[in-house]
C-alpha cells in the first residue's frame, strides 16, 4: 500500500473505533461485564489456534536472530494464556470506573455541580513481544468504556491476530461492538496512528527508551509513557541476610525478562563481606551472571567486572550489576541518578532507614523486604494493566482502569445566570457539598 492508502485506512479505522466506542460509552455495567465474559470464553475455546500461531512466531523469531529477552517476552504457553484468561475475569470482578461522582455539590440552591468520571474515548496502545498484553488491555479498555486500536511488534503478529479474532468473535455474540478493538501490524500504520490526534485519544507506548521519545515528537496525541525497567534492590546495612537473599534471588531470576526485574544490585559496606559471597553462591547456581565494581572485586574475584554503562543498562536478562555503597544516602543518590523511575526497593529492619528511602527515592514504585516483582496491575488487585507509566504525573505505576478515565463537569440549573452573582447587589454561592452520591 502507498502512505497515502495507508492514512486511508488508518483514518476509516480510526472512525469505526470511535463510533464504537461513543456507544460503548453508554452501555450499563452489566452489559460491559457480559462483553468480558465473552471475550474470555471465546479466548479458551480458541486457545488452540492462539498457541500454535504463538509457537510459528516463536520459530519465526528465532531464525530472525531476535533477542534473548524479547524472544522470552513473546513466548505464550498454556500457562500465560490461562493466567491472562483468569485476568479477564477479574477486570470483570471489579467496581465499574465510568459513572462515579466525584464531586457533589450545590453552588446556589438549584444550581447544582457534579464532576463525573467517563471514558477518554479511543487509546492507541503500541507494545513489542508480549501478545498476552494484547488481552489485558482489552478487558481494561472495554470496562473502562474506551475503544483500542492495538500495534503489535512485528514478531508477535500471528500471535495477536488469533487473539485479535477471538475477541471479536466472543464481542460479536454481546451488546459491544467488534469494532471497538482493532489491530494494527506494520510500522507504517504506526506512523500514521501518531497523526489521528482527530480521532484517538491516548496513546500508551510499550518499548525502549528511543521508541517512547520517538512517539513524544511525533505525535500531537497525549503520550503515556513506559520505557526501560531499571530497577534496584538496596540491602541496607540492618537487612536480614535470609530475606535478602531470598528477595533477590526472585527479584532477579523470577522472570528476567520483566521491567520490573531488579538490574542493579546496592549493598551496604557493613554486610558485604558477609552477604556477597552466600549470594553469589544462590545466583550463579541458577546461571546469573554477576558484574560488580572494585570494592565487589574484592569479596567476589572470579566475576565480572562493571564499567559505568552497567548502572543504566537494563538486561532483561540473567545479569545483575553490583555496587557496594558506604550509606543509605549513597544508595538513594545512586538510585536517582541512574533508575529509570519504575520500582525500587530496600531490605532493613530498620524502620527509620524504611521512611528516609520511601520519603527520598523518586520512583512509581518503594518496597520494603519484598521482590520488585510485585510491581505489577494483576499483583496489585487491577485485574490487569495496559501499561506501568513512570512518568512524574498520574496515572503513575501499574495502570489500570482508574488511568483510563478522565471525568467532566455537569451542572444543573434553572434559569440561572452570571449576572446574578456579579455587582454591587451580587448573590452569594453556598457552595455546600452534598452528601447523597
Amino acid at each position: 500500500m502507498t502512505t497515502l492508502e495507508v492514512a486511508s485506512s488508518l483514518t476509516h479505522i480510526a472512525q469505526q473505533t470511535r463510533q464504537a466506542a461513543s456507544k460503548l460509552a453508554l452501555l450499563s455495567t452489566e452489559v460491559k461485564n457480559q462483553a468480558i465474559a465473552a471475550i474470555a470464553e471465546a479466548l479458551e475455546s480458541a486457545q488452540d489456534e492462539i498457541l500454535q500461531a504463538n509457537i510459528a512466531d516463536c520459530e519465526a523469531a528465532t531464525a530472525a536472530g531476535i533477542a534473548k529477552p524479547l524472544y522470552k517476552r513473546l513466548q505464550l504457553d498454556e500457562h500465560k494464556l490461562r493466567d491472562a484468561i483468569a485476568g479477564v475475569r477479574d477486570v470483570g470482578k471489579l467496581a465499574d470506573p465510568v459513572g462515579q461522582v466525584q464531586i457533589h455539590r450545590e453552588l446556589d440552591t438549584g444550581l447544582v455541580l457534579k464532576r463525573i468520571t467517563c471514558p477518554l474515548g479511543v487509546l492507541g496502545i503500541i507494545f513489542e513481544a508480549r501478545p498476552e498484553a494484547a488481552i489485558q488491555i482489552v478487558s481494561l479498555a472495554i470496562k473502562s468504556g474506551n475503544g483500542v486500536i492495538l500495534k503489535c511488534g512485528k514478531e508477535a503478529v500471528r500471535s495477536c491476530e488469533a487473539i485479535v479474532k477471538a475477541i471479536k468473535q466472543g464481542l460479536s455474540q454481546t451488546a459491544v461492538s467488534p469494532d471497538v478493538v482493532q489491530l494494527l501490524t506494520t510500522r507504517e500504520e504506526t506512523i500514521e496512528l501518531l497523526k489521528l490526534d482527530k480521532y484517538v485519544d491516548l496513546i500508551i507506548p510499550r518499548g525502549s527508551n528511543s521508541f517512547v521519545r520517538f512517539v513524544q515528537e511525533n505525535t500531537r496525541i497525549p503520550v503515556l509513557g513506559h520505557a526501560d525497567g531499571i530497577c534496584h534492590l538496596y540491602l541496607d546495612q540492618a537487612a536480614d541476610i535470609t530475606k535478602a537473599i531470598n528477595i533477590t534471588v526472585d527479584a532477579k531470576v523470577q522472570y528476567c525478562a520483566a521491567c520490573n526485574a531488579i538490574e542493579t544490585l546496592l549493598v551496604h559496606q557493613a554486610i558485604a563481606a558477609e552477604f556477597l559471597p552466600k549470594l553469589a553462591a544462590a545466583l550463579q547456581a541458577v546461571d546469573v551472571q554477576l558484574r560488580g565494581d572494585e570494592p565487589t572485586l574484592k569479596i567476589l574475584p572470579n566475576i565480572a567486572a562493571a564499567t559505568a554503562i552497567d548502572w543504566e543498562t537494563e538486561y532483561s536478562d540473567l545479569i545483575l550489576a553490583v555496587k557496594i555503597v558506604d550509606s543509605l544516602e549513597e544508595a538513594i543518590a545512586h538510585i536517582n541518578e541512574y533508575g529509570s523511575r519504575h520500582t525500587d526497593g530496600i531490605v532493613t529492619e530498620d524502620l527509620t532507614a524504611v521512611e528516609t528511602f520511601f520519603g527520598l527515592v523518586n520512583s512509581a514504585g518503594v518496597f520494603h523486604n519484598c521482590s520488585t516483582r510485585f510491581a505489577d496491575g494483576f499483583r496489585y488487585g487491577f485485574g490487569a494493566e495496559v501499561g506501568i507509566s513512570t512518568q512524574q504525573m498520574p496515572p503513575r505505576g501499574p495502570v489500570g482502569l482508574e488511568g483510563l478515565v478522565t471525568y467532566k463537569y455537569q451542572l444543573t440549573g434553572n434559569g440561572d445566570i452570571v449576572a446574578t452573582y456579579t455587582g454591587a447587589n451580587a448573590k452569594a454561592f453556598t457552595h455546600r457539598d452534598l452528601e447523597e452520591f
